[in-house]
């Protein structure tokens, strides 16, 4: 258990400087740009550390913020022109990321949504808790299944906009219904609302419960 603490001490004191030093450019640089990712999930869901940052931004902004993190003397690379560059000091990480899974960028929706969370004392602007959700159900892989965990705990621990929420599934319905019917089968508070109308909008209408039971109450036949 030493040991354990003395290595949080060590990833706390060398990310969070990074951390401080990211909300700098972002503020100084005036540029739209959301913290995802660990950081994230840790404000909306459940209790967890981080080794990176993910900062999501819109494409047209992603090379002039690797810029003023290479001013600022990050080592830089633009990773994947398609989703994906990235920022490094002192071991630690910064993912600039201008396309998320399923073709998701930041968009006035999202920026209208954001939230403002505190992370060690630090204030935060993170994408809102049903935008992580969302994000999250669409990254989920089979190499990364915390993806699928963070959405769940988010699930269990935030008041959720479920009519904001449905409408941003319309990015990846089909996985969403996945993840909340699961949410569902571990007892989490998922309105079958959400489950009918997800259904209705991949273009299957399950029958209703209620249907099903009066059918057999009345001997019918399936």
């Amino acid at each position: 258990m030493e040991a354990a603490g003395r290595q949080w001490e060590v990833e706390e004191a060398t990310l969070l400087p990074v951390l401080d030093t990211t909300l700098k450019i972002l503020q100084v640089g005036e540029v739209e740009a959301l913290l995802m990712g660990g950081i994230a999930s840790a404000v909306h869901g459940r209790p967890r550390w981080t080794h990176d940052l993910d900062v999501f931004v819109r494409p047209q902004h992603a090379r002039a913020l690797l810029q003023m993190f290479a001013d600022g003397g990050f080592a830089t690379e633009e990773a994947d022109p398609f989703w994906l560059f990235k920022a490094t000091t002192d071991d630690v990480l910064v993912d600039i990321i201008f396309r998320s899974v399923g073709d998701l960028y930041l968009d006035e929706e999202m920026l209208t949504r954001q939230v403002h969370g505190d992370f060690h004392g630090r204030q935060v602007p993170l994408v809102s808790a049903e935008d992580l959700i969302v994000i999250k159900a669409l990254a989920h892989a089979e190499h990364s299944p915390r993806h699928w965990h963070d959405a769940l705990s988010i699930i269990a621990r935030q008041d959720l906009d479920w009519d904001y929420l449905l409408r941003r599934a319309r990015h990846g319905p089909r996985r969403i219904l996945s993840l909340l019917v699961y949410a569902q089968s571990v007892d989490l508070a998922v309105p079958d609302m959400a489950i009918s109308r997800l259904y209705h909008q991949i273009g299957f209408d399950p029958e209703p419960i209620s249907s099903r039971d009066s059918r057999s109450r009345t001997g019918d036949t399936p």
